[in-house]
């Protein structure tokens, strides 16, 4: 077993001395340097068309699912505690409300 092991150890450091001498364009056959052509190309003709239909069926699916309607209002202890009032405002509403989407700690606004 280890004139196996001594065998490909000698192979593989052999085949990194080569490479490192001869330099990348043997390793590939070509002097490189068009790669980047490929890569652009399918960058923007692939990845970026892929994630906005990626971006569009999410969103239609959520719009599907979901609609407009809001949760209905659950006065669970555990929600919305308040140990300190917000420092603007009426100190209930946070820096963010929206009116139609956030509960208060009593329910909705309107």
């Amino acid at each position: 077993m280890s004139l196996v092991s001594h065998i490909f150890r000698r192979a593989i450091s052999q085949s990194a001395a080569r490479h490192a001498v001869a330099g990348p364009s043997a390793v590939s056959g070509h002097e490189g340097g068009g790669g980047y052509k490929l890569w652009k190309k399918l960058s923007f003709f692939v990845a970026l068309p892929g994630v906005g239909l990626c971006m569009l069926n999410a969103y239609l699916k959520h719009q599907e699912e979901h609609g407009h309607s809001r949760p209905e209002f659950l006065p669970y202890e555990h929600m919305r505690i308040r140990t300190k009032r917000f420092p603007w405002g009426d100190g209930t509403r946070s820096l963010f409300h929206n009116p139609h989407t956030n509960p208060l700690p009593t329910g909705y606004e309107d």
